[in-house]
């Protein structure tokens, strides 16, 4: 089936310079939503929609989204000019590069998942003055539409480098930063399909900011959110470059100047908080803990944990194999201030492994602790749960 390649069609296409007061999709989300059977009027474009079926969820694409769709177009007389449903074979196209009728792309921005419409277009947002094979000039036309499925589509960089292609959306809405450790699933190959790099089964995890790979994987993993799976489209210049790389684990070379196809996962990732805010004390959480309280400054607390130098020698634990947990009410110097400090930040239930700088630790001098001596100015980290805390409350007298 031959489809018309209209004109490229954006908002203000349809809005021309005042026609519109707002954008169709404001038009939709303003007014009580269509039932089955109603028509509407999209701003003052002129467009009609009909809605035929309901769809479901809420979201809606997006210009530059890839949206998969049925539809046949038909003058008011009822005669056909093009459809998909003839052969049974939806169209995927990217919504505002004038792959369809000019204003149509605009309809489509309005439409849910699943959802069936009839939009109406005039002449100066279907085929104009000009027609096309089957539509008279200055027609009136009518596309019965239902939008199957699309997929987001991402320019992450905003010059073409990196285009991102949501399959699978994440969960809830945070992202992981350039502190944080990311575990991740992928699989990297060349135009022709060659694989040239992939992850084992249960994944690779480093931190953001140390980078991996090549510099396309972190611009796009600090987009995404936890769970989802995308594809890429990376150019060069955020792969390999004009160098190409070296075959290596048991993969083929990258020739220079490669395109490379990415399916990328971002299975999990640990937040990493700078504590004391000068990169002297880390905390990265381990699990989750409860609620949004967090202990601040003059709780009583108590914790578990393991105290380790960076050798692996443990030097201290509280609260672990059946030994008693540590009391105390921070931002009263009464643990080292590394621990005291993260100990304020964190929520009930939480667990979190804290590296800790010699000026947030024990200093220059030797310290004996329960199970070893701490050498002077060593780096610390320390594995905690915060078990409970209490708000203390001070009577003025």
């Amino acid at each position: 089936m031959e489809v018309e390649k209209g004109k490229g069609t954006d908002v203000s296409d349809v809005q021309g310079e005042d026609d519109l007061d707002e954008e169709p999709g404001e038009e939709i989300e303003s007014a009580p939503p269509l039932k089955v059977g109603e028509e509407r009027e999209l701003g003052s474009s002129g467009i009609k929609k009909k809605l035929l079926n309901n769809g479901i969820h809420w979201e809606t694409p997006e210009f530059g989204d890839e949206v998969t769709v049925h539809f046949v177009g038909t003058l008011l007389n009822g005669i056909k000019f093009c459809s998909t449903r003839d052969n049974g074979e939806p169209m995927t196209f990217k919504l505002g590069e004038g792959k369809v009728a000019k204003g149509l792309d605009n309809g489509i921005t309005t439409m849910k998942k699943g959802e069936r419409v009839l939009f109406t277009l005039p002449p100066d947002f279907g085929y104009g003055a000009e027609g096309r094979d089957g539509v008279p000039p200055d027609s009136i036309v009518q596309f019965d539409v239902e939008l199957l499925s699309w997929i987001t589509v991402v320019d992450i960089c905003k010059d073409g480098g990196i285009i991102k292609k949501i399959m699978e959306k994440g969960e809830r809405n945070e992202r992981p930063s350039d502190l944080d450790e990311v575990l991740v699933k992928y699989q990297v190959a060349l135009a022709n399909g060659t694989i040239v790099a992939k992850t084992p089964e249960e994944g690779y995890e480093f931190y953001v900011k140390d980078g991996h790979l090549f510099p396309a994987l972190t611009k796009a993993i600090v987009t995404m959110k936890r769970g989802e799976k995308v594809k890429l489209i990376v150019q060069p210049k955020y792969a390999f470059g004009d160098k190409g790389k070296e075959a290596t684990d048991g993969f083929p070379s990258i020739p220079p100047n490669s395109v490379l196809n990415v399916e990328l996962e971002l299975v999990s990732f640990k937040p990493v908080i700078d504590v004391t805010g000068d990169s002297k004390v880390f905390k990265k959480i381990l699990k989750e803990g409860e609620g949004a309280l967090v202990a601040n400054e003059g709780a009583a607390v108590t914790i578990s944990y393991i105290a380790w130098l960076e050798d692996g020698t443990v030097f201290e634990r509280k609260g672990v194999d059946g030994g008693q947990p540590l009391e105390f009410i921070t931002d009263e110097e009464q643990v080292i201030p590394g621990l005291d400090r993260a100990a304020a930040t964190m929520k009930k239930g939480e667990q979190a492994l804290l590296t800790v700088s010699p000026e947030y630790g024990f200093g220059s001098v030797v310290a004996e602790r329960d199970l070893a001596v701490v050498p002077p100015s060593s780096n610390l980290v320390y594995e905690v749960e915060m078990l409970d805390f209490v708000k203390v409350t001070t009577v003025a007298l």
